[in-house]
């Protein structure tokens, strides 16, 4: 089955799910005179409008590419996480509302046997759902689904809540239902804000996974003549839509058809693994073969890399007649002040090396 489909057949399982559980909880919350209990059934109808909006992200988002969208339309599902933060939000303020509003003028709950057993009833399709829910969203790396079963497992602890708060009531005759409504009104808003702030964080651009980086580099490195792979950057089009470049390190002395075999063979490899599209394969021409040449960059990489802060040196070349000496130097994020200290290398490079000119590029710590 594909991810879409299975996208679809889960949230479709969530919808039914949130809505028997809603029918439920309303009935048991008028009944009962619950507000804890009826703003629970709102949550439940919430969640299964979040699942309505997946099932249509999942759709849109599978749109072939065209003329406007060349990349495609991947980016819509993080859209759609987005339209269900904001969904839980306002279910949450409003259930805030409502329980202010219960403070201020209090009204007895009347729980029956059969109200308990449907909300613990609900307690366990909830912790249910919300496992199922959430390992398909990873399995399949949606956001959204992995958003709805984090909510659902939220839900669940709401339900135990409201639980307890009714057989506190029943046992001891002291109602906290309008107070556990705040509490699970900033419980939603809390899932709310959650799920907007990672949403957000993936639209503007993560760093890219630890593990699929350096495996990426690992594998490029294992081409005959490649002795580096770095700045390694992707870009997401969609959960499943990765687009990016990277720099190899080769010999200065390998021929323009070489290269353009080489670089097609790790374009169509790349993407078989790991889905990866690279678009762009630059490179580093190195000549490290040179007895002073390799003198120089020991030289060089000790002093560099004696520097805190300083992750990496890379892409070293020299040219002997212009006396030219071409690399970068990789500085960590955790330094406030780049720049700083990578004005201070250059100008110690040129303090401990008279004669030579140094072209030093400051890179980012763009990837692992």
């Amino acid at each position: 089955m594909d991810r879409q489909k299975i996208i679809v057949r889960t949230s479709v399982i969530g919808i039914l799910a949130n809505v028997f559980l809603a029918a439920f909880k309303a009935a048991v919350g008028l009944l009962s005179n619950s507000i804890s209990v009826v703003l629970d059934a709102v949550n439940n109808l919430s969640d299964a409008l979040s699942s309505v909006i997946t099932i249509i992200g999942a759709k849109l988002s599978a749109k072939p590419a065209d003329k406007k969208h060349p990349l495609g339309y991947g980016r819509i599902e993080y859209l759609s996480a987005v339209i269900i933060a904001v969904i839980v939000l306002y279910a949450g303020i409003t259930s805030a509302v409502e329980s202010v509003k219960k403070i201020i003028t209090p009204e007895a709950p009347d729980y029956s046997p059969t109200a308990l057993i449907i909300i613990a009833v609900a307690v366990v399709v909830k912790i249910a759902l919300g496992i199922y829910v959430s390992r398909v969203g990873k399995k399949v790396n949606s956001d959204s689904l992995t958003a709805s079963g984090k909510d659902a497992l939220m839900d669940s602890i709401i339900s135990a809540s409201v639980l307890v708060a009714a057989l506190i009531y029943l046992i001891w005759g002291i109602s906290l239902e309008a107070y556990l409504g705040v509490v699970i009104s900033l419980f939603i808003i809390k899932a709310g804000f959650d799920i907007l702030r990672e949403t957000i964080s993936r639209i503007l651009g993560e760093r890219i996974d630890g593990e699929l980086s350096k495996e990426i580099k690992r594998e490029l490195c294992t081409y005959e003549g490649v002795s580096g792979a770095y700045d390694l950057i992707l870009h997401s089009y969609g959960p499943d839509n990765l687009i990016g470049s990277v720099h190899i390190e080769v010999p200065h002395t390998m021929t323009a058809p070489a290269l353009d075999v080489l670089e097609r063979r790790m374009t169509a490899d790349i993407y078989a693994k790991y889905k990866v599209a690279l678009t762009g394969i630059s490179i580093y021409s190195v000549n490290l073969s040179d007895p002073e040449t390799e003198a120089l960059y020991r030289r060089i990489y000790d002093e560099v890399m004696a520097h805190e802060h300083v992750l990496q040196i890379h892409g070293f070349t020299l040219d002997k007649e212009s006396r030219n000496a071409v690399f970068d130097i990789v500085i960590d994020f955790d330094l406030k002040d780049r720049a700083s200290l990578y004005k201070e290398i250059v100008d110690e490079l040129h303090k401990n090396h008279p004669g030579y000119n140094f072209y030093v590029t400051l890179d980012s710590d763009i990837s692992d």
